[in-house]
């Protein structure tokens, strides 16, 4: 079972700053998962479309200018990031999954991703997108083929993981208050992986392991590692 460190390590360091990203590379999880808006043609890497919540700011993301929020205080003294800053300190040692959050981000990301992939050594199989924006999805599908992408929902469509397969997805993200076996049954009969977010406490993911769920999304990664491994042991006992 992969496991994603949530924001970075973020149930360690401020979410989504390069604080929380180091201390999931430390960790040497499988892949860090980031939320990002645009700002002024900039690609930042926060998860709320509001600042008070993670930063000593307040108001809406899309009504600042890039240098007003760049004088944040993220948490611990962080800035709030941008998207190059994260694939620099990354640099290829673990996959990454780039939540999109803010329209008109898809040619952008895609863009900063090539990038990212001459100059820092990524394969592009590294990178997973996704979105609770299907729009967003569908664009990368039928404008940006060879990508992976990931489907979100906060629910358990009547379909199942039917609108995944639609969108030619990669995998199907899940609320772990949603999931069940019968939705991941029905998306690994379509070759769908099936991520569930957010995971922190030990006996969900023993039952996530029993339901061979693909990974889990956990601002703990550490402990989940652990866990995950000694469930992974008992089974071969």
């Amino acid at each position: 079972m992969k496991v994603f460190a949530h924001r970075g390590a973020s149930g360690h360091e401020p979410e989504n700053t390069l604080l929380a990203i180091q201390a999931a590379l430390d960790m040497r999880v499988d892949a860090i998962e980031i939320d990002i808006h645009m700002i002024e043609g900039e690609l930042v890497v926060i998860h709320d479309r509001r600042l008070e919540k993670t930063t000593n700011g307040y108001g809406r993301i899309s009504d600042k200018a890039f240098a007003e929020i760049r004088l944040l205080d993220a948490g611990k003294g962080q800035k709030i990031p941008t998207l190059w800053e994260v694939l620099q300190l990354v640099s290829a040692q673990c996959e990454l999954n780039i939540e999109l959050k803010s329209e008109r981000t898809v040619g952008p990301v895609i863009q900063l991703l090539k990038r990212a992939i001459s100059e820092l050594d990524f394969l592009q199989s590294q990178f997973l997108l996704s979105s609770f924006n299907h729009h967003l999805l569908n664009e990368i599908r039928t404008q940006h083929t060879g990508w992976k992408i990931g489907a979100l929902t906060a629910s358990r469509p009547i379909n199942y993981a039917y609108f995944a397969q639609m969108l030619g997805a990669y995998s199907v993200h899940i609320d772990v208050d949603f999931v069940d076996q019968a939705f991941i049954d029905d998306a690994h009969k379509r070759g769908l992986k099936v991520f569930v977010y957010t995971v922190d406490h030990e006996e969900d993911i023993a039952d996530l392991h029993q339901m061979k769920v693909d990974g889990i999304f956990t601002n703990f990664p550490t402990r989940s590692m652990v866990r995950i491994a000694h469930l992974a042991s008992a089974v071969i006992k």
